[in-house]
C-alpha cells in the first residue's frame, strides 16, 4: 500500500463476528429508532441503522457513476 494511504476496515471483519463496544446513547433516540426500524434490541437497531448508511453510500455512488446515462422506461422497449 502506498505511503500515507489509509484503508477502511469496514466490511473486512468476518461475517457474524461481533466486536464489543460501549456507547452512551440517548434512550429516547434509541427507542424512536427501534420503533421506526421495527428492531427488537439496541444492538439490532444500531446494526440496521449502520447497514442503511452503508447502503445509502452505495446508492449515491451508483447514481454518481450513472450520471449522464440516458435511461429508458421498460415499457418503451416493447414497441
Amino acid at each position: 500500500m502506498p505511503r500515507g494511504v489509509i484503508r477502511s476496515t469496514i466490511g473486512r471483519h468476518r461475517a457474524g463476528r461481533k466486536i464489543p463496544h460501549t456507547f452512551r446513547l440517548s434512550p429516547d433516540k434509541l427507542a424512536a429508532a427501534q420503533r421506526i426500524l421495527g428492531t427488537a434490541t439496541a444492538t439490532e437497531t444500531i446494526e440496521t441503522a449502520l447497514d442503511m448508511i452503508v447502503f445509502r453510500r452505495r446508492l449515491v455512488a451508483g447514481t454518481v457513476a450513472m450520471r449522464g446515462t440516458k435511461l429508458t422506461p421498460p415499457d418503451r422497449d416493447r414497441a
